[in-house]
């Protein structure tokens, strides 16, 4: 193969672009791939004089020899590039010429009557398929419709987990019905429910999905609303076993867990070592707790 075909040292070498044309002609595969890859050269080139005419406006000391010396770097640069992997435009341009009559005529005609589309258009196209791709996404959805529903689909999951806390599965239920408000305000994300039934906030240690909404706080015994991140799960189950782990990972919990045997004792450990920052947190369970119809609901099931 000629040494102009092969590899040509910048694309304004003349003699190197009438041997191209002559290659093209007869449809030779290397004429066509080294045409292709010329004609990508020349893209960049054109880029990288553009940027350099943006990055010129308004600076002085410019002069025809520097410019000209620009542009030959320019050209071997945009060579250099074009010989390696370059931009991809190499491989269309060589399967275009390798095309035949009928198939250029194809393409072309569908370019031209493509609708051109506005840059407003293409914003509001962008979003519609992002909310499109939202909504298709599986929606997190739990709310119970009352409190005896809260505690019955609740059950299962609080007798399995209280065993790993050894602790009842009716202590697990009020907690989670005092921070849920009986599972209607539990924090919500893009995804729906954050599943969340304890309240736990997502610190710098967490690793999963998370939601961020308004909370109310005590300080000084004076409630107020802050912002808050709080971790998300994709059921109550694991939600359960991760305030389980929670639990026996903080030491300042330690306490509180060796008087799980003792439901008022364990509540009240826990609000002094911090776990919320209502001041009467436990009292509010062990009323969740003795209310009739906590109790009634409670019997029923382990009944059976």
């Amino acid at each position: 193969m000629n040494s102009h075909l092969s590899k040509a040292g910048i694309y304004n070498d003349f003699s190197g672009l009438a041997e191209l044309k002559a290659g093209a002609r007869k449809q030779s595969p290397e004429a066509r791939k080294e045409v292709a890859r010329q004609f990508e050269a020349m893209f960049i080139q054109i880029m990288l004089k553009s940027m350099r005419d943006a990055g010129s406006v308004g600076e002085g000391g410019d002069s025809d020899e520097i410019r000209f010396y620009q542009q030959m770097f320019d050209q071997q640069i945009a060579l250099d590039l074009a010989n390696n992997k370059g931009m991809g435009l190499a491989k269309i341009f060589e399967q275009q010429l390798g095309a035949g009559p009928e198939e250029v005529a194809t393409d072309g005609l569908s370019l031209l009557n493509r609708k051109p589309v506005s840059v407003q258009q293409a914003v509001i196209d962008g979003a519609e398929r992002a909310d499109a791709a939202e909504r298709a996404a599986p929606q997190i959805k739990w709310s119970p419709e009352s409190p005896e529903a809260f505690i019955q689909d609740l059950w299962p999951a609080a007798q399995k987990v209280a065993d790993k806390l050894g602790i009842t599965p009716e202590v697990l239920i009020a907690q989670a019905a005092l921070e849920t408000g009986w599972g209607k305000k539990m924090p919500d994300g893009s995804q729906g429910s954050s599943m969340n039934l304890f309240g736990i906030k997502a610190d710098a240690s967490w690793r999963g999905e998370k939601v961020s909404v308004q909370t109310l706080e005590y300080r000084e015994h004076v409630a107020v609303r802050e912002q808050a991140s709080f971790r998300a799960y994709d059921s109550t189950e694991n939600s359960m076993e991760d305030y389980v782990a929670f639990l026996k990972n903080n030491p300042r919990y330690e306490t509180a867990l060796k008087h799980v045997n003792d439901p008022q004792r364990f509540l009240r450990e826990l609000q002094d070592a911090g776990y919320a920052t209502d001041p009467h947190y436990a009292e509010k369970i062990q009323g969740i707790m003795s209310s009739d119809r906590f109790a009634s609901v409670v019997s029923q099931l382990k009944a059976g």
